[in-house]
């Protein structure tokens, strides 16, 4: 059998270009915001936080180039993997990382325009790339035990992030689009908790009954703590900008309750992750980038958390969370840069 690698081109890198790419745009604009934050309490972390911001950028624009592409040049591929049942959850993270796109042109320019147009852009491929992601699982009987992975939490993560930009932005909204804006921020936000909490359940049936994730999923136990630690930031979010929430202190304890599931999934997911990595070594790939948007979410949500109630708790789990973060991002993009250099990471699956 041939094992020789196939000498990588462009036309190669676009056909064998994975959906889940944007991935890493999500963990870096998470670990910049999240940056951003705590530089208000260590200003020595300002610089970091605009490299972050700057380099997010440039990223994006090179994923841009082989992802959008591949819809042209390599159609056959693309509608292969949007009907395989793990892979196909991976799409909407395109639409994703312009949401937090977003957020970072708001928090580090204050280009609202700018932001207000990556934010529309986002919410209307996220809402395509999601129906047809779920209709192309519904309409199918190709779904087994085997394919239940956290993966699937990744569209309903999508509808969750819109008001974490999209909140702030309603009051730089044309006054025509306003009472639109703040109605897509609820419908994202409502439509991915209760998808999130049915997912859940099906997540938890698989790890119950079914055989352990294979080392090589094992960061995705971690997507867990993005819906998480982004119901929190949004919930207050769309609290605050919304004028007929009523007594916003009511919210406090809700979203208390959400972020502590946060807190004790991150403890699970070091744990878990240990124990996997005694038996088995995790082999690099793409995926480890699911470590990093989850690890961003859960700090800013425990920023948030600790913004809101003066609790200083939830901040440290924040720490935690960005130390974990800033060296799970630095060894994943080294692993990146080498597998993307050797072309590794642009090799067909046999």
């Amino acid at each position: 059998m041939n094992t020789s690698p196939v000498p990588v081109n462009f036309q190669l890198i676009v056909k064998t270009f994975a959906p889940g790419w944007p991935a890493a745009v999500m963990g870096t604009g998470a670990f910049a915001l999240a940056t951003l934050h705590f530089s208000h309490q260590l200003p020595m972390l300002a610089g970091l936080a605009w490299a972050l911001h700057w380099f997010n950028l440039v990223l994006f624009a090179l994923i841009s180039i082989p992802w959008l592409l591949r819809w042209a040049m390599a159609w056959p591929a693309v509608v292969a993997s949007f009907k395989h049942p793990v892979a196909a959850n991976f799409y909407p993270s395109y639409a994703i990382a312009l949401l937090v796109l977003a957020s970072e042109l708001r928090a580090f320019d204050g280009f609202d325009t700018a932001a207000l147009v990556a934010w529309w852009l986002g919410v209307a491929l996220l809402f395509g790339l999601t129906l047809a992601v779920l209709l192309s699982i519904f309409q199918g009987e190709h779904v087994n035990l085997d394919h239940i992975t956290p993966g699937i939490f990744i569209p309903p993560v999508g509808m969750v992030v819109i008001p974490v930009a999209g909140a702030p932005l309603l009051a730089a909204q044309p006054d025509a689009l306003r009472d639109l804006a703040l109605t897509i921020n609820g419908i994202g936000l409502g439509a991915g908790i209760f998808m999130y909490t049915a997912l859940l359940a099906l997540a938890f049936h698989r790890f119950y009954v079914h055989k352990r994730l294979p080392p090589m999923m094992v960061p995705t136990f971690w997507i867990n703590l993005a819906p998480v630690g982004i119901i929190v930031v949004s919930l207050l979010n769309l609290v605050a900008a919304t004028p007929f929430a009523g007594d916003k202190s009511a919210w406090l304890m809700a979203v208390f309750l959400i972020w502590g599931f946060g807190a004790f999934w991150l403890v699970l997911a070091m744990l878990f992750t240990w124990s996997v990595r005694k038996a088995a070594p995790l082999p690099f790939s793409l995926a480890w980038w699911a470590f990093t948007f989850p690890l961003g979410a859960f700090t800013l949500g425990s920023q948030r958390l600790s913004e809101v109630t003066g609790l200083n708790t939830p901040l440290a789990f924040g720490w935690l969370a960005w130390i974990l973060l800033a060296a799970i991002w630095t060894l994943t993009l080294v692993k990146t840069g080498g597998g993307v250099v050797s072309g590794k990471l642009f090799q067909p699956h046999p």
